[in-house]
């Protein structure tokens, strides 16, 4: 949601403007909180918000701007809009999702998939895969942003990363962090198929 679809929200439920009449969003984002079983430090330190201002927020001491409220929804995986609107309602503490409606892409080759496990609202931010590679298949990706990480941890086979010049084969149980701001490929020069979770960290979590 862009910043003018929230400003016309907020403006149409209240009839004021956004200067006029803030987000109150204490009493929502409190639920929202104690659902994920945060505590005011981690939720602070997630969404780089001050625990002493989140408080306050809570509290209903302080009206949080546009921004703030974008990095709370953002940092606890949910549309802005339910922190903005707090007479929907609010999600239970455990979502499933089926298998069969798990998200997936195929590789240019076509020999790897990845299955998108990571929630859409933190797409460009986290994101987490499965990652299925047959025998020969690669995912080659071009470079991310800028202080951008991958995570790999190899679930069964053998794989290669290549990230820029440096290159590394990864067994069974262990996991390759590498840079994703420049070039990089994730590889199968085994003879069995392998799986793998891959965890994206764009611009460093910022």
């Amino acid at each position: 949601m862009h910043k003018n679809e929230v400003v016309n929200q907020m403006s149409s439920n209240s009839g004021k403007n956004l200067e006029d009449a803030p987000p109150k969003v204490g009493d929502t984002l409190v639920k929202l909180r104690q659902a994920d079983g945060l505590s005011l430090d981690a939720l602070s330190k997630r969404a780089g918000v001050s625990k002493s201002m989140l408080s306050q927020i809570e509290r209903n001491q302080a009206n949080p701007t546009v921004a703030v409220v974008w990095r709370l929804a953002n940092a606890l995986g949910v549309p802005i809009s339910l922190l903005v609107d707090g007479n929907q309602p609010v999600p239970a503490s455990i979502e499933t999702l089926p298998s069969h409606a798990t998200p997936s892409l195929r590789s240019r080759d076509g020999h790897c998939v990845l299955r998108i496990l990571g929630p859409i609202e933190l797409a460009g931010q986290f994101e987490w895969y499965e990652l299925s590679v047959e025998p020969g298949g690669c995912l080659d990706s071009e470079a991310h942003e800028p202080a951008s990480r991958e995570h790999l941890t190899v679930l069964s086979g053998m794989l290669e990363v290549q990230s820029g010049s440096n290159v590394t084969k990864i067994k069974v149980g262990e996991t390759a962090r590498y840079a994703a701001d420049r070039p990089h490929y994730i590889k199968n020069v085994g003879k069995n198929a392998a799986t793998a979770l891959l965890v994206v960290i764009h611009n460093g979590g910022q």
